[in-house]
């Protein structure tokens, strides 16, 4: 085992991924209770005071470590005639559905760059492990989740963006390559070198002094054993566990995660304003045409995204859902998160026969 594992007393190199919107706290306890890492993701729960409770339902249930993830988008500045173009194009997709579009939008995933009180949730719980997504927080807010001994954890896409948070004073890395479902963790949406998880794995490990974790279309304890090889100290799955009964996913989504053959994924930002993979669907397919109008930024785009969903759904209209699912999804198994655990590290262990994990 490596000094990144050891650390945080792991018994298997794996991090469940934070999965905003499908992980939760039972999740994130049987991955944690197994000898991996779990992960609470807090992106999509702006009230600080509900983060505060569910970190100490973690903290009574178990003794285990686990992370804790934030969003780190920069806000975006209302700009009411872009978010009323974006409006007016979506119109047609609502009226078929029997819907309006909403009359305006606002952002619905804060960032934590701005939440002193989630800083402080987090500075008085002191998790073992702080991730980031879509950037990096302020030097500040990095110093004092360190002063409170939380491990920090970046999510970089790319060479630049790792060095950037090298300098920010993070620990350790999560390489998230061109395949990982859901959001990608760009730190400016408009840019993006699409690199492989294992390339830009390989990239980071020998350029950067830090613990590399692999992201991105892992689904295996064979694809855990290639990230490895290629210079990790630790991988995270996360479509791999969505098919979990642990996981939020509605059985729609889980039926389209098994289904064989396997349904294809592609990237869109016109969902939420951010570039993510999903599962090819209407939303994908219909809405993001050549000649469409900019999307609204993120997270106001995701206010008209999460609206015309509510719509599909009472239309009876499944060709809307949001089913984020990363290139490896048509390996995907129906396992209890704790066996799917096991099963993983049976699978590493029989491809490193080697490894003492």
């Amino acid at each position: 085992m490596n000094a990144f594992c050891e650390r945080l007393a792991l018994t298997y190199p794996l991090i469940q991924a934070p999965m905003a919107g499908v992980s939760t706290l039972t999740l994130a306890l049987a991955v944690s209770r197994a000898g991996a890492l779990g992960s609470l993701a807090t992106g999509a729960t702006p009230d600080a005071s509900l983060v505060a409770r569910q970190l100490a339902e973690l903290q009574v249930a178990t003794d285990k470590p686990f992370n804790v993830n934030v969003f780190c988008h920069q806000p975006a500045a209302p700009d009411p005639a872009h978010d009323a173009q974006w409006l007016a194009y979506l119109r047609p997709f609502f009226e078929e559905l029997g819907s309006e579009p909403p009359a305006s939008l606002a952002e619905v995933y804060p960032s934590f760059r701005v939440n002193d009180e989630l800083l402080r949730v987090l500075v008085a719980a002191r998790p073992q492990v702080v991730s980031f997504h879509f950037g990096l927080p302020t030097a500040a807010q990095a110093a004092a989740l360190r002063q409170a001994g939380c491990l920090l954890l970046a999510c970089v896409t790319s060479l630049v963006e790792g060095q950037a948070a090298l300098a920010l004073g993070a620990d350790a890395l999560v390489a998230q390559g061109i395949e990982a479902g859901g959001h990608r963790g760009v730190f400016d949406g408009t840019i993006d070198t699409h690199e492989p998880a294992l390339t830009l794995t390989r990239q980071l490990a020998q350029a950067l002094p830090l613990p590399i974790v692999t992201a991105g279309g892992l689904m295996t304890g064979a694809d855990i054993a290639a990230a490895l090889q290629a210079g990790a100290a630790a991988a995270q799955l996360g479509t791999a566990f969505v098919a979990c009964p642990e996981s939020a996913a509605s059985p729609a989504y889980r039926a389209a995660l098994l289904h064989q053959p396997p349904l294809p994924t592609q990237l869109t930002d016109v969902i939420s304003g951010r570039p993510a993979r999903g599962l090819v669907n209407r939303f994908m397919l219909d809405v993001d045409q050549p000649g469409r109008p900019p999307v609204a930024a993120y997270s106001r785009a995701y206010a008209a995204g999460k609206a015309l969903v509510a719509a599909a759904q009472q239309a009876g209209e499944p060709g809307f859902a949001v089913q984020w699912a990363g290139t490896g999804a048509g390996r995907a198994r129906a396992l209890p998160a704790a066996e799917l655990v096991q099963v993983l590290a049976a699978e590493l262990k029989a491809a490193l026969p080697t490894t003492t994990s």
